[in-house]
């Protein structure tokens, strides 16, 4: 329980406003604006008391009012989910939406008519957080109820420009129903908590939860958060900690959920997937090969990010395993800089020999493989013969996937402190390494091939169907709806910087790997009966919400708790709460 102090606006008397929250919340109780207990005594005197009713038989006090004219019953507003960064972000962002669409909130793609804007943030770079507080001020004038999350709030909750709103920390999206519910209520709620069993992190939330996929073809399965690494630039080390990864039978377990939902397309995301099982005793390529035994024939498997130095002791079996038929030939591996002395600064923990080892091996035993790569200009102390390195090896190895990020220093990282590279060097640094990038077309010899490609979205201009190749290559298609989800044979009759056109073969076979029909495009996936017959429930409280009220928001809450909050977190809860307000009560007295 959280104790919050909340302004009623009639009244101007403080009033105290109760709201769920784990141990690792306290620090969010009082901070430096709350006022010192000798402060407490000369505001009591302009608070004027006001009296109670007393029953005579027990002598005690009750202050039951009537519900504001102004409550609303939490469960029935539209909301809007703004998501940026990363797929690990975007799968958080899913599963927020779904829990709420489950619990009876509308998600509207309109922001205008929300209710509540719920902004799931990412902290990697300056301007994603600046699109962030730009939305918070245009939700804060146009007078939307805000709820934030995502990694910009967990790294830095006591930012100036969050002060006074609700935050959802990254191991706490099961817990979204609570905080929109307190916030639509007027109430400023803080969940910062990490997942822990016994004492040991976890890798967040259940995998099991409600989720709205963006796509119904795609699921996006978070393998692990966090990583084993302390990158001098990295803020998102800040918000999702080290590594914690979930358990394999709870992964196989979920992909085998997404794929009687319709899904054909697995994304496998975290900070670093090469780290994977290092903290509970397995390892990557022992979850991947666990995968591929549940994956439907046409149906396949992306393998997300991983720094050089978790992936080398694996080469030989991830190279068996990138060769396998239901698992895309594409790996994601950043290099970041092509000197080693930039790297030392970095703290990458890797040389350039090996990401180049990783790279030359893998291009070996995987024919035709996709290597991406990042790489950041403008690092702290690099020099132009180190920027020149890097400029090397992207002649040497075309990579035909290339993140260009000019360097932005993050609060309270490392090489924020560091001496900065002038802004102009760094801009032209990041064009010159662009102008190279584009002087090359990956895909000009493929012309004339053959290609089995699964399709799985529309084009961002409407005109194609999007497909990828064995490699990850995206290639368009016709927009004919009978290839949507399918496995489609096409020949490739031109090609461009970041995609190839194909055109189906006249005796195309169209293979479905879909094993039953994908859900419809907003539908809630996940929804088991247990939870169905919960919800109806819920529902009928809902729906004569009085008596409940005015047992309190805890009592209220607890009658429409969702069962993936169900468990021992209720009594607890009340425990620390009573021994919380008891705490504060004699701060007070103390005060007096």
């Amino acid at each position: 329980m959280l104790i919050k102090k909340c302004w009623n606006s009639k009244d101007k008397i403080k009033m105290p406003a109760v709201c769920d929250s784990l141990l690792g919340d306290i620090e969010d109780i009082i901070s430096e604006q709350d006022p010192k207990p000798q402060d407490l005594q000369f505001r009591r005197k302009n608070v004027i008391p006001k009296v109670r009713k007393r029953h005579s038989q027990k002598n005690v006090e009750t202050d039951y009012d009537d519900p504001p004219s102004d409550s609303v019953i939490p469960g029935v507003q539209k909301i809007w989910i703004r998501t940026w960064g990363c797929s690990h972000n975007s799968s958080d962002g899913e599963y927020m939406a779904g829990q709420l669409a489950a619990y009876g909130y509308r998600i509207t793609d309109n922001a205008a008519e929300a209710d509540l804007w719920l902004l799931n943030s990412c902290t990697v770079k300056s301007p994603a957080e600046d699109h962030f507080r730009n939305s918070i001020k245009k939700a804060q004038e146009e007078k939307k109820k805000v709820v934030l999350a995502g990694c910009v709030p967990q790294a830095q909750p006591r930012q100036d420009y969050l002060q006074g709103l609700s935050i959802i920390g990254v191991q706490q999206i099961d817990r979204v129903v609570e905080v929109v519910e307190e916030t639509i209520k007027g109430h400023s709620v803080r969940l910062l908590g990490q997942k822990k069993d016994n004492g040991k992190r976890l890798g967040g939330a259940r995998l099991d939860l409600p989720k709205i996929r963006k796509n119904p073809l795609i699921e996006i399965i978070s393998i692990n958060t966090g990583c084993l690494n302390a990158c001098t630039y990295c803020k998102t080390k800040h918000a999702r900690g080290d590594l914690a990864s979930y358990p394999i039978e709870e992964l196989v377990n979920r992909a085998k959920q997404s794929f009687q939902e319709g899904v054909c397309e697995i994304w496998l995301t975290s900070e670093d997937t090469g780290a994977y099982g290092r903290d509970i005793g397995t390892d990557l390529p022992t979850l991947l090969w666990k995968l591929v035994e549940v994956i439907p024939e046409g149906a396949m498997l992306r393998l997300g990010m991983t720094n050089p130095p978790y992936i080398l002791e694996h080469l030989e079996e991830m190279a068996k395993i990138l060769n396998h038929p239901r698992v895309y030939a594409f790996l994601h591996v950043p290099v970041q800089s092509a000197s080693d002395s930039v790297l030392m600064d970095m703290k990458r923990e890797y040389c350039v020999a090996d990401f180049k080892r990783v790279v030359d091996f893998l291009k070996e035993k995987v024919p035709g493989i996709t290597i991406a790569t990042d790489i950041i200009c403008g690092f702290p102390g690099e020099a132009d013969e180190d920027f020149q390195e890097t400029m090397k090896l992207v002649e040497e190895y075309k990579f035909p996937s290339l993140f260009i990020n000019q360097f932005y220093p993050r609060p309270g990282t490392p090489a924020a402190k560091m001496h900065q590279v002038p802004a102009q060097v760094k801009k032209q640094r990041t064009k010159e390494l662009s102008r190279l990038f584009h002087s090359y077309n990956p895909y000009d010899h493929k012309i004339g091939e053959k290609q089995n490609v699964l399709v799985t979205e529309e084009s961002f201009d409407s005109k194609f169907y999007v497909a990828h190749n064995r490699f990850y290559e995206q290639v368009l298609v016709p927009k004919n709806p009978e290839f949507m989800g399918k496995m489609v044979e096409v020949n490739i009759f031109e090609a461009g910087k970041h995609f190839m056109r194909g055109s189906p073969v006249s005796d195309a076979r169209v293979f479905t790997p879909s094993i039953t029909r994908p859900l419809a495009k907003g539908e809630v996936s996940g929804l088991t009966e247990e939870f169905r017959h919960a919800l109806e429930n819920s529902s009928e409280s809902k729906a004569c919400p009085s008596a409940e009220r005015h047992k309190g928001p805890l009592s209220y809450r607890m009658a429409m708790q969702l069962p993936w909050q169900q468990g021992g977190g209720v009594l607890k809860a009340l425990s620390l709460s009573v021994t919380l307000l008891a705490v504060l009560i004699a701060f007070y007295y103390r005060g007096v």
